[in-house]
């Protein structure tokens, strides 16, 4: 299951689906079923809170992630974690890279979700793999929501 979240002051109008599509996809790439992922979408005070309070830089960043590996009793299936996206930051990339809110934020989505599967991007042959994966779900996502780009 797929929780998506908006912080109370997150006014913007967002595709939740194209979102839950994007995971979807990048679970299903990785074939992983079963999987549980909350998404909360936030500003860019609270987003530089937790990236202070957890990787100790002082700034927003566009998406965080917190891997939480374990089975929730309630459902059977392996939570995996966290995705935080702050909303202004993804604003900002998303008229920087030519592309609209939500296709950047599901960009954002699938990042954090391959961020979440183990993915890291600090070596560049880490990184290059992790590009490409991405950027290969994110074309067969605007794929399927052709009609909405």
């Amino acid at each position: 299951m797929i929780t998506i979240q908006k912080s109370h002051d997150i006014l913007a109008e967002i595709d939740l689906s194209l979102i839950k599509a994007a995971i979807e996809n990048t679970l299903s790439y990785l074939d992983k079923l079963d999987v549980d992922i909350t998404v909360q979408l936030t500003d860019d005070r609270e987003i530089a809170e937790l990236n202070q309070t957890y990787r100790g830089e002082s700034k927003a960043t566009d998406v965080l992630s917190f891997t939480q590996n374990f089975i929730d009793p309630d459902t059977g299936n392996l939570y995996l974690g966290d995705i935080i996206i702050s909303i202004e930051t993804a604003s900002e990339q998303a008229a920087d890279y030519d592309l609209s809110l939500d296709e950047e934020i599901a960009f954002l989505a699938i990042h954090g979700t391959l961020h979440l599967s183990g993915y890291d991007h600090y070596e560049l042959d880490e990184k290059e793999e992790m590009w490409k994966i991405q950027d290969k779900i994110f074309l067969m996502t605007k794929k399927q929501f052709q009609e909405k780009f």
